[in-house]
């Protein structure tokens, strides 16, 4: 059997569980269609999912066609859980994005295409809801064309939209229309195609046409477009039969060197770690010991893969499959198993939270319950970036969104027995460096009170690029773990830069080294103050990474926010200041008949007080699609982050906290 797996991707209530349940059940895995709203669906097996009806953590379910068993991966819609999606695109073998006939192309569903386009991942579209009141056929080919991409094509037509008998009927051979578009767009892309079209010595077969239409769709060049309904099931037949024949089976060899990337980790009944693993290359069997992140290892105690439904008891999961190991008490997501051929997601795809909050225990005695509870979160979720501030002893959180914190909040009291507020929600800035700055220190001469010789050079770096260390002196020159610890610390100080931000796309090479080498007295016992450690390393590097960043200087970005702003014309005049009181930048508004569609940037701090504001601005008719766009510099006042960190940039401050922190030498 081959092996396919299939995400479902769509802005938020488009219909992706209920297509998921009809797809189930058209394969004839379950028996009867669950429902969101009943909380009765396969993969919504969370009690908060099925309370609130949205996705909220990816599952994977299988089922066959043919000879291919499908892995379907059911993702979040809503952007607040956006991390989600983000772990899932690395392990595709292909998509169906949903989109909704009645509402059409959304902020969501623009994000999400894009993404699959530019990872190349084979992408096939479903419009849902045909039989839905205000269902369009033309009206959203024509939006998705304008919006995501042109090179979509219609497989079939529907009919009876708007009532419970609406249908999809596919193209056959004999719809000449169709064929002339599938010539008119596959052409594009194929010099050999077009000249035989041109020449028309002999018509062009519409097998060959079919199978240049998969070829396109695997290479990401097309997405073919099905309509139908998941309630009703029409058209699921024929999108079944279009992820059988357009969408590329997994490949790897089952014989060759172990390698998986690590997608979702759980926790199981007991509270042992569960990993789930797309399999790459070779086998892992159960017993077998496996490597991973930096040196670690595990022994798997036992294996299950998805097979006609959810995971069963298995003794190996092979390449291309989709399987769940236990007994790997170390495992993070994003890891490789084995030897690094599977790119982990390592790079975002999308863009990261933009938010922050610090979370409060209901109960002061409930701190540490608190604190355990979140731990486990953030392996599940990374990027949620749970941080401990020592000095005021708060607990801080990366957020998405105000769903996302109500869900952690809902967990932590059914899941932990925790219960927690949170402070107001706050935008993460960045600091990028201005120019060039360097500083060293020397051993054994003032100011430096450490035994440990440290330059640093502070550089900028392309935007996206993160941070880079890199040495300019001899990696032999000191202890490897001397190297390591003035690594690891450059990387924990730029956490928070000049203005409290994290700083990020720079270059940090380590210009000086020195160290006093172990030394003993006559009586053989090792003397700490004749010899440098680590811990000298770790406590001069932030003196020196903050001189030079200082002399670099540094500048805060804000992230942005792309809107898409949609409105009665006669509104424009009145909104657009608004939209200036709240920092937003607009290009030229688009006006039609009655309604004008303006497009601009906004301050991701002002979004939320533009939603509140629209239905008053707009009569209630106004549409706001919005999406991540970038960091630009901040104008006017600049936001001081306060430092949760023993301060660097104070000097004597700093000394006198690392002497009450480890003690010290005077």
């Amino acid at each position: 059997m081959q092996t396919l797996n299939l995400g479902i991707l769509a802005h938020v209530d488009a219909g992706k569980t209920s297509l998921t349940e009809r797809l189930l059940h058209s394969a004839g895995v379950i028996d009867a269609i669950g429902s969101v709203d009943d909380g009765s669906t396969q993969t919504d097996s969370l009690a908060l999912e099925r309370q609130r009806g949205i996705t909220i953590k990816s599952a994977v379910v299988s089922f066959a066609v043919d000879d291919v068993t499908v892995n379907l991966i059911d993702t979040p819609g809503h952007p607040d859980f956006i991390a989600e999606v983000e772990r899932v695109l690395s392990v595709l073998d292909g998509a169906v994005l949903v989109v909704s006939a009645v509402e059409g192309v959304q902020a969501q569903t623009r994000v999400l295409m894009r993404t699959l386009r530019r990872l190349r991942i084979p992408t096939l579209v479903f419009v849902n809801k045909i039989d839905r009141g205000g269902a369009q056929y033309e009206g959203v080919l024509k939006s998705m064309s304008e919006r995501l991409t042109p090179a979509v094509v219609a497989m079939g037509s529907a009919g009876g939209l708007g009532t419970r008998d609406a249908g999809f009927a596919p193209y056959t051979a004999d719809d000449d229309g169709f064929t002339t578009r599938l010539v008119d767009l596959l052409a594009d892309h194929d010099d050999m195609l077009l000249a035989a079209y041109v020449e028309g010595d002999s018509p062009l077969s519409y097998d060959r046409l079919r199978a240049e239409l998969a070829e396109q769709t695997r290479q990401t060049l097309v997405h073919p477009v099905f309509f139908g309904s998941a309630i009703t099931g029409a058209g699921v037949d024929a999108l079944i039969a279009g992820v059988r024949e357009l969408l590329p089976a997994a490949e790897g060899n089952a014989e060759g060197p172990v390698s998986g990337t690590v997608f979702k980790v759980e926790r199981g009944p007991a509270g042992e770690k569960v990993a789930y693993v797309r399999m790459v290359s070779g086998t892992v069997r159960t017993r077998d010991r496996l490597s991973f992140r930096d040196g670690a290892e595990g022994k798997v105690t036992a294996v299950e893969v998805f097979d006609r439904g959810p995971a069963v008891r298995s003794a190996a999961v092979s390449a291309g499959q989709i399987g769940k190991l236990w007994g790997l008490g170390d495992i993070r997501i994003g890891d490789v198993i084995g030897v690094s051929k599977a790119a982990g997601p390592v790079d975002h795809f999308f863009a990261p939270p933009t938010l922050e909050t610090v979370v409060v225990p209901g109960r002061p005695a409930d701190k540490g319950a608190m604190h355990a509870a979140l731990s486990r979160l953030a392996e599940q979720d990374p990027l949620i970036n749970l941080r401990q501030d020592d000095i005021r002893q708060e607990v801080s959180l990366s957020l998405y969104g105000e769903v996302q914190k109500e869900v952690i909040q809902a967990t932590l009291a059914n899941d932990f027995g925790v219960d927690v507020t949170f402070r107001e929600t706050t935008t993460i800035c960045l600091e990028r460096p201005n120019g060039t700055g360097a500083a060293f220190e020397i051993i054994d001469k003032d100011p430096n009170p450490f035994l440990a010789t440290v330059g640093l050079r502070v550089d900028p770096a392309p935007v996206g690029s993160g941070v880079e260390f890199r040495l300019e002196v001899e990696l032999g020159s000191m202890p490897y773990s001397f190297m390591t610890a003035v690594e690891e610390t450059v990387k924990e100080t730029l956490q928070q830069g000049i203005h409290g931000w994290q700083v990020t796309d720079c270059t940090v090479t380590m210009t000086h080294s020195g160290y006093w080498a172990r030394q003993s007295h006559a009586h053989g016992t090792f003397d700490k103050s004749m010899s440098s450690t680590a811990g000298d390393f770790r406590n001069l590097t932030p003196l020196v990474l903050m001189s030079a960043l200082q002399e670099a200087g540094t500048t805060v970005h804000e992230p942005m926010h792309r809107f898409v702003l949609e409105l009665p014309a006669d509104l424009l005049g009145p909104v657009l200041p608004v939209l200036a009181r709240l920092r937003a930048t607009a290009h030229t508004p688009v006006l039609g008949a009655s309604t004008c569609t303006l497009e601009g940037e906004i301050p991701a701090a002002r979004v939320h007080e533009l939603q509140q504001q629209l239905p008053a601005l707009s009569r209630g008719e106004g549409v706001l699609e919005t999406a991540f766009e970038r960091y630009q510099p901040v104008t006017g006042a600049i936001p001081n982050r306060p430092r949760t960190d023993h301060d660097p940039l104070d000097r004597k401050e700093y000394l006198l906290k690392v002497v009450r922190r480890v003690g010290g030498r005077s």
